[in-house]
């Protein structure tokens, strides 16, 4: 019997590791922008939980004097991302104008935008300018937006739309990637087929 017990412990092991290494090859046959697009979301949220803006209730950031932590208990899903509040009452505001409360750019930091590249903003570094709310990577990058704003905002949005192909959640998600990235392979051009 135990004998019979570890063979079937090796038997599920080998079809563990040849799984594995088919997923392995798999990846490693994905162009490299496929992979990267799938990293890098239209919308910044929790790398453990998925949750937007680390789950910040939005609304709080313009009715409460600090950003407030929301709870699952009060969950909105927008754009294919949980977002979570401190309350229903904020959660009712939220789904009327999601657009007046979401971070500007997803929550992607303003100031790096403005530069040409990508990078998560912070949820408790942040600014509201113009009645929008906009996270920032580091200090330096608020206070850089602080000192420019109408510069930083005007080249953030050119770069935004530049980049917004590259990203994934609405527009493209994993699955597409893989997909774009199959097709490569065959020797097909993701945008002949209607690829970003």
């Amino acid at each position: 019997m135990a004998a019979m017990m570890r063979q079937k412990r090796k038997q599920n092991l080998t079809i563990t590791g040849v799984i594995a290494a088919l997923l392995c090859a798999l990846l490693l046959l994905l162009p490299l922008s496929a992979r990267a697009a799938a990293l890098v979301q239209t919308i910044v949220t929790d790398p453990l939980s998925g949750v937007a803006i680390d789950g910040y209730d939005a609304v709080s950031y313009f009715t409460e004097p600090e950003p407030q932590p929301g709870r699952p208990d009060y969950e909105y899903v927008w754009q294919g991302v949980p977002w979570y509040f401190a309350s229903a009452a904020n959660r009712d505001v939220f789904i009327r104008n999601p657009e007046i409360y979401a971070p500007q750019f997803g929550g992607h930091c303003v100031t790096s935008l403005s530069r040409g590249f990508l990078s998560d903003g912070k949820p408790r570094l942040y600014l509201i300018e113009q009645m929008k709310l906009y996270l920032f990577y580091s200090l330096a990058n608020r206070d850089a937006f602080a000192a420019t704003t109408r510069s930083v905002t005007a080249a953030a949005n050119t770069n935004w739309y530049k980049l917004m192909p590259e990203l994934t959640g609405e527009e493209q998600s994993f699955a597409d990637a893989v997909a774009e990235g199959d097709k490569a392979v065959d020797g097909e051009h993701p945008e002949a087929a209607g690829g970003h």
